[in-house]
C-alpha cells in the first residue's frame, strides 16, 4: 500500500543524512575514512538501533544494497564538492536535517505500523531512526548530540511516530502531508530558536565575570 512512499523516504532521508554526516566529519578534519564512517553511520545507524528494537533482524541492512550505494555515493559528492558549494550547503543544512528527520522518521514509523507494534513501539522506532544516526554521528565526531541540546527536534519524530501509530496518516498523500507538516515545524523550532524547557545545576550568578581579568594580566605583563 505504501511501498512507494516508503522507498521515496528512504532515499530522501539516506541522501540527506549521509552528506550531514559527511560535512560533520570534514569540519572535524577527518581523512577520507572518517568521512566515510561518519556518512554511512548518520545515514543507517538509527535504523540499526529501530531494528534491534523493534524485532527487525539486524542482518536487513545488507539487503539495502541500492541505499548503500546511495548513501557511498552521496558522501562521495560531498567530500569532492568545492568550498563555495559546501558554503552554500552550510546555510541549507538545517533544511536538508529537516529533511532527513521527517523522511527517517516516517520511515521508521510505517517500519512498526507494517510489523502490527503498539504506538509506543511506533514512536520509538519514529524517533530512533530519526534522530539515532545523527546521535552516533556527533559521538563520534566528539561533539555534544545536536539532537538533545539545540532547538526543539525530536519531539517532531516523536509526534510523526504518534500521528501515524493512531492511524491518522494512511494514504500516500496523508504521508506527503505529515512529511511536509514536520518539516515545516522543525524548521519553525530552528528559525524560531524553540527550545525544551531546561534546568542547568551552574549558579551563574556564582561566576565572576571575566571582563576585568584579561586587563589585569596584561598590566602584570607590561610591569615585568
Amino acid at each position: 500500500m505504501d511501498l512507494h512512499i516508503f522507498e521515496v523516504f528512504s532515499i530522501i532521508g539516506t541522501i540527506a543524512f549521509a552528506m550531514s554526516g559527511a560535512f560533520v566529519a570534514m569540519e572535524e578534519e577527518y581523512d577520507i575514512l572518517g568521512v566515510l564512517v561518519l556518512g554511512l553511520v548518520t545515514a543507517f545507524g538509527g535504523g540499526v538501533i529501530r531494528n534491534v528494537l523493534i524485532g527487525v533482524p539486524v542482518t536487513t541492512l545488507w539487503s539495502q544494497g541500492v541505499l548503500i550505494m546511495l548513501a557511498l555515493v552521496s558522501v562521495a559528492v560531498a567530500f569532492i564538492l568545492p568550498l563555495k558549494w559546501i558554503g552554500h550547503w552550510k546555510r541549507t543544512e538545517a533544511l536538508f536535517d529537516a529533511i532527513g528527520l521527517a523522511a527517517f522518521a516516517i520511515q521508521g514509523a510505517l517500519y512498526a505500523v507494517n510489523m502490527g507494534h503498539p504506538i509506543s513501539a511506533v514512536i520509538v522506532a519514529a524517533v530512533m531512526t530519526g534522530i539515532g544516526g545523527g546521535i552516533i554521528r556527533d559521538l563520534l565526531a566528539g561533539r555534544k548530540p545536536l539532537v538533545l541540546r539545540d532547538e526543539i527536534y525530536a519531539v517532531w519524530a516523536i509526534t510523526a511516530g504518534f500521528a501515524i501509530g493512531m492511524g491518522w496518516f494512511t494514504t500516500n498523500v496523508g504521508l506527503l502531508i505529515c512529511f511536509g507538516a514536520v518539516v515545516f515545524f522543525r524548521m519553525c523550532s530552528v528559525h524560531y530558536k524553540w527550545k525544551l524547557p531546561r534546568r542547568s545545576l551552574v549558579h551563574k550568578e556564582n561566576v565572576k565575570p571575566q571582563a576585568a581579568q584579561p586587563a589585569f594580566n596584561h598590566t602584570l605583563s607590561k610591569g615585568e
